[in-house]
C-alpha cells in the first residue's frame, strides 16, 4: 500500500486510501477508518446524537461503505459521501431517539475519573452545563466547526471545508468569528468563571 503524505489533505488522503481498498488492499480500509473516523464521529456529533449513538451511527456509515463501495465511482466523491451518509444515519437515529426516554445510563453512573470532593464536581458540572448552554445558542455551523477544530492537532481546512460544503478560505475565519462569539457569550455570562 503507498502510504498518502503526511501533509495530504484528508480529501485526497481518504481518496487515495479508498482507491486502494477498491484495488483489493484490505488494510487501506483500516487507513481510510483510521483517517476520516474523527471527522464522521463529530458530524454525527453536531447533528445532536449521544456519544453512543454517535459511535453506532459511525460504524453504521462505515458498514455501508462497504457495502455500497462498487457505487462509489469517482475516489475523491468518497469523503463527502460519508459524511452525507453520517448525516442521514444521525437524522434516522435522531427521530428514532425522540420516542425514547432522553435519560442516558451513563449519566446516572457516577464518573471515576473525577475527584471525589462533591463541591469540585459540583462546580466542574456546573461549567460544564454553562459551556454547552451557550454553545447551543450558536449557529449550526459554528457548532460543527467547533466541534471538529476541538478535535485536537492541526485542522484539516481542505476536508473540513468539503465536508460542509464551503470554500476552503472560509474555515479559518469562520472558526475565528464562532470562537469570538462563544468567548463573548460566556463573558456575559455574570456566572461564568475563567479560573
Amino acid at each position: 500500500m503507498t502510504m498518502p503524505d503526511v501533509e495530504a489533505s484528508l480529501s485526497t488522503r481518504a481518496a487515495i486510501a479508498f482507491a486502494e481498498y477498491r484495488a483489493g488492499d484490505r488494510q487501506a480500509l483500516r487507513t481510510l477508518v483510521d483517517a476520516v473516523t474523527p471527522v464522521l464521529w463529530h458530524v454525527a456529533r453536531s447533528c445532536g446524537l449521544s456519544t453512543e449513538n454517535a459511535e453506532d451511527t459511525v460504524q453504521t456509515t462505515w458498514l455501508r461503505l462497504v457495502e455500497h463501495a462498487g457505487s462509489i465511482t469517482t475516489p475523491q466523491a468518497v469523503l463527502g459521501w460519508l459524511c452525507t451518509t453520517t448525516k442521514r444515519e444521525a437524522w434516522r437515529v435522531q427521530r428514532i431517539a425522540r420516542t425514547v426516554d432522553p435519560i442516558e445510563e451513563s449519566d446516572l453512573e457516577p464518573d471515576d475519573h473525577t475527584p471525589n470532593d462533591p463541591a469540585h464536581v459540583a462546580a466542574m458540572n456546573d461549567e460544564a452545563r454553562r459551556l454547552w448552554e451557550h454553545f447551543v445558542t450558536l449557529s449550526p455551523k459554528c457548532q460543527q466547526i467547533l466541534r471538529v477544530v476541538c478535535m485536537g492537532g492541526a485542522p484539516d481546512y481542505a476536508g473540513l471545508a468539503e465536508a460542509m460544503g464551503v470554500p476552503i478560505g472560509s474555515i479559518g475565519p469562520t472558526r475565528g468569528r464562532c470562537l469570538a462569539a462563544l468567548r463573548s457569550v460566556l463573558l456575559d455570562d455574570p456566572d461564568w468563571s475563567l479560573t
